[in-house]
C-alpha cells in the first residue's frame, strides 16, 4: 500500500536538479533505512511503497495457464518482464520460473489477451487467458491483411513454421506432404539446382505458367527468394487456394498464392536465439552399373547377336588379361562413379537472431549463413577444387515504430548473397558423362612416366585419336564462379483515421529490390594419353594424342551477368465496425502498381518495363459469431495485351455458417467442439501466358535483316541484302486465362483434440493460350496463336490434426495432409481424330503421355515375319512388338494411346507423429505422393551405343551397361518375352526406343521423410548458465523409400541419371537467452 508525505508545502525548494539529487539521497539514506520503496514526484511529493526486497529473496514461482473454459493452455509465453527470463507451458498449462516479490509476469499466447501478474508473497501463480478479438485478428492471414479464425470462409492452408525446418538449405523441399493443396516433388539434389517443383491443387492449365504467386510480407518475389527463405525467420506460412482468397490479386492469382510473413520485434527486453548446424549428406541412391568384364562380354554379344560376321570390339585376348588384372594401365577397369564421386560430403548452417524493444520501437534482426558442398571428388593433383561449394548469407531486419498513438512505421532490409563455385558443367552433366563413358578403354589420369615427369600437366587417359569422353578430364578442367545478389527494402506506413471515423485504417507499401548477378569460366584443355608398349625398348609408354591443341594454363571466359529491379506501390483502406454486437462488417479497398526491369534481356521484348496495376476490394458481413458472407474482386491490368483487352475484373463470393455455435447444438459441443460448412465462388486471372519474349501480342513482330530471305543486286549479282520476315503476327484480341474456381469446405473439432479441414473443389480454366491450326495454302510465315483452349480439374485436400497431454511429462501429436487434384483437358485445337479417337487430347490429362502399347518381345523371325508391320527401323526376335490400335497392319503413329499416369503426380500425401517425455522428444514425419508415371529414357540408357546432343562437342562415347540390363535381357540363350531390356545392340534400335508402355514405370512411393530426437536441458541447469533454452537435436531426411522402382531414386523419376537426391543426417543446437 502506498503512503504520500507532503514535505514542502510553501517554497519548491527542490527547484534545481542538483538540489532534488542531495535531497533525495538523503530520502533514500532515511527510508532505506526503514525498508521502505519511494519516489519523488512532482508538487515535493515523495511517495513511499512496500518494503524493499533484498536479491537474495529471489525465489521460484510455479503456477497452471488455462483459458476460459479451463482447458490448459500449451505453449503460452511467460516472461518477467524487464529481464531475459522466460519460460513456455508445457502440455498441461504449467510453468516455473525464477522471480523476485515485486517482480512483473506477463502471459501472452497468439489469439488471447495479454496478462500480467506481479509477484507477492505466495509462490504460486494460476492465470485464466481469454480470447482476444484483436489477437484472433492475427491468427490467420488473408490478402492484403487478416480475418478471425472463426470467420474465415476462404480455402487456405498453414503449416507451422517448425514443421518446414527440415536439414535442408532450400525451403521448398520441405513443402511436399506438409501442406494440404500443393503437389510438390524434387527431382535432384545438385546444391544450388534443387529446388522442387510445386504447383497448388495440381496442374491446372496446359498454356505457359501454372507457377503460384509468391508473396513475402505482401510483396510478389520469386521462387529463388522462397528457396533462400530461413524458417526460422518465419512467422507464418500459407496456402490460398480458392477464389475468396485470390481474386484479390487478379490477374496474378489463378495458380494459387504463397503467402509467407516473417517475424517481428517483440516488446521487452533483447533476447538472443542461434541455430547452429552441421551435417552429412549422401546419395539417397545410386545408379548401379555392371561390371567391366560383364560390359566387354555383352558388348560382344550385341555386336554378333545383330551381326554374326561383326567385328567384336574387344579381343578374348583383352577379356582375360583384364579379368588376369595383371596390367591395369593396358587393360583399366574404371568405375567412372567412383572415381568422380565421393561417398558422403559435409554441409554446415547457422542462423542468429535478436528482438526486443520498447512500446515506441521494436526490433527483429537476423543473419544465416550456408555451405553446401557437391559430392565431386576433385583429386590432390588438381591445383584448384572444383567441386560445388555454394554458400549463401541472408540478412534481415524487420524495425515497428510508433510514431504516435495513430500512426506506426514498418521498415524491412533484406540483403541476400549467393556465392557458387563448380565444375564447368554442372553436377547434373557429370553425372550424366558417368553413363556415356567406356569403363575398359582408359584410366581417369596416368601418373607420369620418365618420359612427362617435368610436364606441368595432368596426363589424363584416352583412347584412339583422343576423341573420347573423359568425365574425370571434364570434372577438373576449369571450374565456375557465379555470385548473385539481392537487396529488399520495404517501409509500411499505417495510420488509423479514427479522427474521421472509428475503425477506419489506411496503409501504404513501398517496395524496391535490385538484384544482379555474374558469372565466370576458367579452363584449359586437357592433354590426353594413351598407354602402349613401345615397339623399341618393349616398355609401357605413355603415347601423347593431343599436343598441338593441350593447355597448361587456364584460359577465362566471362558468362552470364544481369541486373533486375523492381518497385511497388500499394496504398490500402479498410473499415471494420460492429454495429449493436450482432454483426460485423468491414471493407477494403487496396490499389498496387508493379514495376520491372531486366537489364542484358537480349532482346527488345524483354528490355522493356514489366508493369501490372490493380484495384482490389473485399466486404465481409458476419452475424453473432454464426452466419458468414465475404465479397472479394480484383481488377487489373497489365501491359503485354491491346488496350481493349488491357483490364479484367475478377470477382468473387463465399458464404460460411459455424454449425456449433448454433443453440441447438450446445448440447454437443463436448464431443463436436468446432462444425463449420463454407463455399466459395469466383473468378481469377492468369497473365502468365507466353514467354518472356512474347509480350505485346498485339503488335507483330517483324525482322527486317533476315539473311534467309535476302536477295542479289547489281550488275554482277555480287550485293547480297537481307530480306523482310514476320516472326509473328499481332493479334489484338490475346487476354489472359481465366479460372472459374468453385470450393465447398469442412472444418470439424472433436474433443479439443481431433482438428479435421477439408476441401472439395472445382476450376474450369478457360482462354488458354495455344496454337491455332493454319493451312499451309495461307501462305503465312509463322504460326497463329489465340486464347482457345480450356481445361477443368477437381479434387480434394485435407489436413487431421491430434494433440493430446496424457500427463504433465508426456504428450504426443499427429498430423496428416492429402492432396488429391486431377485435370482433363475440354477444348483443344488439334487435326480430326474421328477416325482415331484415341489420339485426341480432348478429355485426357494435361500432362499424359501418349506411346505404343508394348505387347512383349518377337519370339524369332517367325513371328516377325507374320506380325504387323513396324515402322521404326530394323527390328528382329527378342525386339519390342507393338500392339496395332487401329488393325491396318502396321504400327505407325496411329497406334500411340494414352499410356500411364500424368508426368506430375496426383496425389501427394504427407503424415507424422511427434511425442516428448521431460525433455526428450522425438518427431517422424512420412510423404508419399502416387498417380504418376514416368519412363526410363531408352535413348539414355540404352548400353555401348554412341549417342549425341545438339550444343555438345564431337565426343565418341559408349553408354554404360546397366547392371538392371545386364540381369535380364533377351538373347539367343534367355529367350525372355518379358526381359527388362530387348535384345542387346550397339547402336540405337529406332525400334526399341520408342514411347511404350515396356519403359513406363509406376512414380509411386513412401518415403520417411524425416526422423528427428531432441533434448531440452532442465530449466535447473539452464538458471545455472543464464539460459533460457538449449536444445541438442539429431535429424535425418530422406532415410528411407519405399516403391516397387528399384533402380533409383523414385522421386526423381525419369532425371535418375543425374544428381541423386541427397539422404542427410543432421547434428544442431539451439541456443536462447
Amino acid at each position: 500500500m502506498k503512503q504520500k508525505f507532503i514535505l514542502f508545502k510553501e517554497k519548491p525548494v527542490l527547484g534545481s536538479s542538483r538540489e532534488r539529487g542531495k535531497h533525495k539521497y538523503v530520502l533514500f539514506s532515511l527510508l532505506f533505512a526503514l525498508a521502505f520503496n519511494f519516489h519523488l514526484g512532482y508538487s515535493n511529493t515523495v511517495w513511499a511503497n512496500e518494503k524493499i526486497i533484498f536479491p537474495e529473496q529471489i525465489r521460484t514461482i510455479k503456477g497452471v495457464v488455462k483459458d476460459a473454459s479451463g482447458v490448459p493452455v500449451m505453449g503460452a509465453n511467460v516472461v518477467v518482464l524487464g529481464t531475459a527470463r522466460g519460460v513456455l507451458t508445457n502440455f498441461d498449462g504449467e510453468y516455473e520460473i525464477k522471480a523476485n516479490t515485486g517482480d512483473v509476469l506477463e502471459f501472452s499466447f497468439l489469439g488471447m489477451a495479454t496478462k500480467r501478474a506481479t509477484v507477492g508473497d505466495s509462490d504460486t501463480i494460476d492465470i485464466t487467458m481469454e480470447e482476444s478479438a484483436e489477437a484472433l485478428e492475427e491468427v490467420v492471414l488473408v490478402s492484403f491483411g487478416k480475418q478471425k479464425k472463426k470467420s474465415l470462409i476462404s480455402s487456405i492452408s498453414t503449416v507451422k513454421p517448425a514443421d518446414l525446418k527440415i536439414p535442408s538449405s532450400n525451403l521448398t523441399t520441405a513443402l511436399a506432404g506438409n501442406v494440404a493443396g500443393i503437389i510438390a516433388y524434387q527431382r535432384t539434389g545438385e546444391p544450388g539446382a534443387d529446388d522442387a517443383n510445386f504447383f497448388i491443387r495440381g496442374v491446372t492449365s496446359f498454356g505457359y505458367g501454372n507457377s503460384p504467386l509468391i508473396l513475402i510480407d505482401g510483396v510478389e518475389l520469386t521462387t529463388r527468394d522462397l528457396a533462400r527463405l530461413q524458417p526460422d525467420d518465419i512467422a507464418s506460412f500459407s496456402i490460398m487456394k480458392d477464389a475468396t482468397a485470390t481474386s484479390l490479386y487478379g490477374a496474378r492469382g489463378a495458380n494459387g498464392v504463397i503467402y509467407v510473413t516473417t517475424k517481428e520485434g517483440v516488446e521487452g527486453p533483447a533476447r538472443i536465439s542461434a541455430r547452429i548446424e552441421a551435417s552429412i549428406s549422401s546419395a539417397t541412391q545410386n545408379v548401379d552399373f555392371a561390371d567391366p568384364i560383364t560390359y566387354m562380354q555383352l558388348h560382344n554379344e550385341a555386336v554378333r547377336t545383330r551381326d554374326p560376321l561383326g567385328i567384336l570390339p574387344y579381343s578374348q585376348r583383352k577379356v582375360d588379361q583384364t579379368i588376369a588384372g595383371n596390367d591395369p594401365i593396358l587393360y583399366p577397369t574404371t568405375n567412372w562413379q567412383e572415381e568422380l564421386f565421393k561417398d558422403y560430403t559435409l554441409n554446415k548452417r547457422f542462423n542468429f537472431s535478436v528482438n526486443g524493444g520498447g512500446k515506441v520501437a521494436r526490433y527483429y534482426v537476423s543473419v544465416a549463413a550456408s555451405q553446401d558442398n557437391g559430392v565431386l571428388d576433385v583429386p590432390s593433383v588438381s591445383n584448384y577444387n572444383s567441386n560445388i561449394n555454394y554458400q549463401q548469407f541472408q540478412l534481415r531486419s524487420n524495425t515497428n515504430i510508433s510514431l504516435t498513438e495513430t500512426t506506426k512505421l514498418k521498415m524491412s532490409f533484406i540483403g541476400n548473397y549467393d556465392d557458387y563455385t563448380g565444375p564447368l558443367d554442372s553436377g547434373e552433366a557429370l553425372y550424366k558423362k558417368v553413363m556415356r563413358s567406356n569403363p575398359v578403354y582408359f584410366r581417369p589420369y596416368y601418373e607420369a612416366d620418365a618420359a612427362n615427369e617435368y610436364t606441368n600437366h595432368i596426363l589424363f587417359g584416352n583412347y584412339g585419336d583422343g576423341n573420347y569422353l573423359n568425365p574425370y578430364a571434364d570434372m577438373v578442367k576449369g571450374y565456375r564462379e557465379s555470385g548473385s545478389s539481392k537487396i529488399i527494402t520495404q517501409i509500411e506506413l499505417e495510420q488509423d483515421l479514427k479522427s474521421i471515423t472509428q475503425g477506419l485504417m489506411g496503409k501504404v507499401v513501398i517496395n524496391a529490390n535490385r538484384e544482379s548477378g555474374n558469372a565466370v569460366n576458367r579452363s584449359y584443355n586437357p592433354f590426353y594419353y594413351q598407354p602402349r608398349i613401345s615397339t623399341l625398348t618393349n616398355e609401357l609408354i605413355l603415347n601423347p594424342l593431343n599436343e598441338e591443341t593441350g593447355t597448361e594454363y587456364l584460359g577465362y571466359n566471362e558468362g552470364n551477368k544481369f541486373v533486375t529491379s523492381s518497385t511497388y506501390f500499394e496504398s490500402s483502406l479498410t473499415y471494420n465496425k460492429n454495429i449493436n454486437e450482432l454483426y460485423d462488417v468491414s471493407g477494403m479497398l487496396v490499389f498496387t502498381m508493379n514495376n520491372r526491369r531486366v537489364s542484358n534481356a537480349g532482346n527488345l521484348q524483354e528490355s522493356l518495363p514489366f508493369r501490372n496495376m490493380g484495384l482490389a476490394g473485399r466486404f465481409t458481413l458476419s452475424s453473432r459469431d454464426k452466419y458468414f458472407g465475404e465479397f472479394t474482386f480484383g481488377y487489373n491490368g497489365s501491359e503485354r495485351f491491346d488496350k481493349k483487352e488491357r483490364w479484367g475484373y475478377f470477382p468473387s463470393l463465399g458464404l460460411g455458417w459455424i454449425i456449433s455455435n448454433e443453440e441447438f447444438f450446445k448440447d454437443y459441443k463436448d464431443v463436436v467442439t468446432n462444425l463449420k460448412l463454407k463455399t466459395t465462388y469466383g473468378l481469377v486471372g492468369n497473365d502468365q501466358i507466353g514467354s518472356a519474349s512474347d509480350r505485346f501480342f498485339y503488335l507483330s513482330q517483324v525482322n527486317l535483316s533476315d539473311d534467309g530471305r535476302g536477295y542479289v543486286t547489281g550488275s554482277d549479282f555480287d550485293n547480297y541484302l537481307p530480306g523482310v520476315s514476320i516472326q509473328r503476327y499481332a493479334n489484338d484480341q490475346i487476354s489472359w486465362e481465366t479460372a472459374e474456381k468453385f470450393n465447398l469446405g469442412l472444418e470439424l473439432g472433436l474433443f479439443d483434440k481431433w482438428n479435421l479441414e477439408a476441401d472439395f473443389f472445382k476450376e474450369y480454366r478457360s482462354n488458354i493460350l495455344a496454337n491455332r491450326i493454319v493451312l499451309a495454302s495461307m501462305g503465312l510465315e509463322s504460326g497463329v496463336r489465340a486464347n482457345i483452349g480450356e481445361a477443368k480439374s477437381t479434387g480434394i485436400d485435407g489436413t487431421l490434426v491430434y494433440n493430446n497431454s496424457f500427463n504433465k511429462d508426456f504428450w504426443v501429436q499427429a498430423r496428416a495432409n492429402f492432396t488429391y487434384a486431377t485435370s482433363k483437358i475440354v477444348k483443344i485445337e488439334e487435326p480430326d481424330y474421328s477416325e482415331t479417337p484415341w489420339l485426341s487430347r480432348v478429355g485426357q490429362p494435361i500432362n499424359q503421355v501418349w506411346g505404343y502399347v508394348a505387347e512383349r518381345l518377337f519370339v524369332d523371325e517367325n513371328e516377325v515375319n507374320n506380325s504387323p508391320v513396324q515402322t521404326f527401323g530394323e527390328y528382329s526376335g527378342g525386339d519390342i512388338k507393338y500392339k496395332d490400335i487401329n488393325g491396318d497392319g502396321r504400327i505407325s503413329g496411329l497406334d500411340r494411346v494414352p499410356i500411364g499416369n500424368p508426368t506430375s503426380p496426383e496425389i501427394v500425401y504427407g503424415f507424422g507423429v511427434s511425442a516428448g517425455y521431460k525433455g526428450f522428444d522425438i518427431s517422424c514425419f512420412f510423404q508419399g505422393l502416387a498417380n504418376e508415371s514416368f519412363w526410363i529414357n531408352p535413348y539414355e540408357t540404352a548400353p555401348f551405343v554412341d549417342i549425341h546432343y545438339d550444343g555438345e562437342p564431337n565426343w565418341d562415347t559408349n553408354n554404360q551397361l546397366l547392371q538392371v540390363w545386364a540381369d535380364s535381357h533377351w538373347s539367343e540363350n534367355n529367350r525372355d518375352l518379358y526381359a527388362k531390356w530387348p535384345r542387346l545392340s550397339p547402336n540405337i534400335s529406332g525400334n526399341n526406343t520408342q514411347t511404350s508402355t515396356w519403359f513406363m514405370q509406376d512414380g509411386s512411393f513412401l518415403r520417411l521423410k524425416s526422423l528427428e530426437v531432441g533434448y531440452n536441458l532442465p530449466q535447473n541447469v539452464l538458471d545455472k548458465i543464464k539460459m533460457d533454452r538449449i536444445r541438442f537435436y539429431v535429424t535425418g531426411n530422406n532415410l528411407l523409400a519405399f516403391s516397387n522402382f528399384k533402380l533409383w531414386d523414385p522421386e526423381m523419376a525419369g532425371n535418375g541419371l543425374s544428381y541423386p537426391t541427397q539422404r542427410v543426417i543432421n547434428a544442431g543446437v539451439q541456443l536462447s537467452l
